[in-house]
């Protein structure tokens, strides 16, 4: 689009850039920091911690569910819903410290209602994105999405550094904080739908589950995407912890400086995919997977055998190699927008959205355990290694797709 024929943002946009904003800052006070506090508040050992991931990440596989079965709430209704059990969740486990049992139960519950927004967020935005500026909108709100993770990630360094953030003490400030958050987030909400009139989708059916053939490229690719984020979630940390011996407050750096590179190239993102179209994208994106996840594997390797030096150099460059991943895990806008392109109905994109999330826990769980297992036997490089493998057929899956005739952007309504 020509500079000089500025598409002008609604007053509705405005308010969800607020809620996209809210939500992030309250997740970095929480979920970025759930590990911490499982071993501060419980001293967790490897099997309780592994335990744990099952009420985390099993919100994500009953999604596509729950959002079927609430089809007719319409989306905006139900993001509504999901900050109640956000804020219900992580309140309890700021002003006490329950049992064990208990504490897992809260942990399902926060997660659960965080797991249900993450689709919605992004069909919402696009429902409400002016003509012609889907994928600027997205580009927008993914940059401010970065911003405010980054913010919190600088208050957690600031705040446990200080002294003033404790897991150890009967309130917990950081989760006390990411409630007002998602309170906030939930008062925005209801602006949106009240005096703005926006409901999201509403679909007519009381029950969708939408598996089209159609779509079959969209799901292969958030099969394939949900990999490359647990290699870098689960063993990208281990590299730099196990090998390398870094310790929390240079994750916290790398993670501040990823945050930062996203709010400067998240909207040239955007713009990118009202220009040439989400299929380039997501082929450059495969192709540097390959790269970041074979020097990753040969880095590593290198560490475990000692050939490769663990100062200097070498570690600065695991470090940008974990800095460029961790950015590009923000690349799911572009996903969205091609589901948004293909789409032969505006109502499926919500529950499609839903469904490649389930899809993509599914395989995660999987993964993370595969994954521990190839590294014990046969060393971390062919953990990586396999990732890189599997990136190959993002490229091919990408090749694929077609570049729709019809904009990325179909009207807002």
């Amino acid at each position: 689009m020509d500079e000089k024929q500025r598409t002008p943002i609604r007053k509705e946009m405005l308010v969800f850039f607020g809620i996209v904003a809210l939500f992030a800052f309250a997740s970095g006070m929480s979920d970025n920091v759930i590990s911490n506090y499982f071993v501060d508040a419980y001293n967790v050992d490897s099997v309780e911690r592994g335990f744990l991931e099952f009420p985390r990440e099993f919100p994500g596989i009953l999604c596509f569910l729950i959002v079927a079965f609430t089809s007719s709430l319409g989306d905006v209704r139900l993001a509504f819903f999901a900050q109640a059990l956000c804020i219900i969740g992580i309140v309890v486990l700021g002003l006490s410290t329950p049992v064990f049992a208990v504490m897992a139960l809260f942990i399902f519950i926060h997660s659960l209602g965080a797991h249900i927004f993450f689709p919605l967020q992004d069909s919402i935005g696009m429902s409400i994105a002016e003509e012609g500026a889907l994928g600027k909108r997205m580009g927008q709100y993914a940059s401010i999405r970065s911003a405010t993770m980054m913010l919190a990630s600088i208050l957690i360094f600031i705040g446990f550094r200080a002294g003033f953030f404790s897991f150890k003490t009967q309130i917990k400030l950081p989760f006390i904080i990411a409630a007002v958050g998602f309170l906030g987030v939930l008062i925005l909400f209801l602006v949106l739908h009240y005096k703005y009139n926006v409901h999201g989708e509403v679909r007519k059916k009381k029950f969708q589950i939408v598996l089209k053939k159609e779509y079959k490229l969209y799901y292969v690719l958030a099969i394939l995407t949900s990999v490359h984020r647990q290699i870098m979630i689960v063993f990208g940390p281990f590299v730099l912890i196990v090998l390398l011996g870094q310790e929390a407050s240079t994750m916290a750096l790398l993670g501040i400086i990823s945050s930062l590179i996203g709010v400067f190239m998240l909207p040239f993102i955007g713009r990118w995919i009202d220009r040439i179209g989400p299929k380039m994208l997501l082929l450059a994106e495969g192709l540097m997977f390959i790269f970041v996840y074979i020097a990753f594997g040969f880095m590593s390797g290198g560490f475990e055998r000692e050939t490769i030096a663990v100062v200097g150099v070498p570690v600065f460059i695991v470090f940008g190699l974990y800095i460029f991943e961790r950015f590009t895990m923000q690349f799911g806008i572009v996903r969205s927008a091609y589901l948004r392109s293909i789409v032969t109905d505006p109502s499926d994109v919500t529950p499609t959205l839903s469904t490649g999330f389930s899809m993509d826990h599914i395989v995660s769980i999987g993964c993370a355990y595969l994954g521990g297992v190839v590294w014990n036997e046969y060393g971390s490089q062919y953990v990586f290694y396999g990732a890189a493998v599997l990136s190959v057929l993002n490229v091919i899956v990408a090749i694929m797709i077609k570049q729709p005739k019809k904009a990325v952007d179909a009207p807002a309504e």
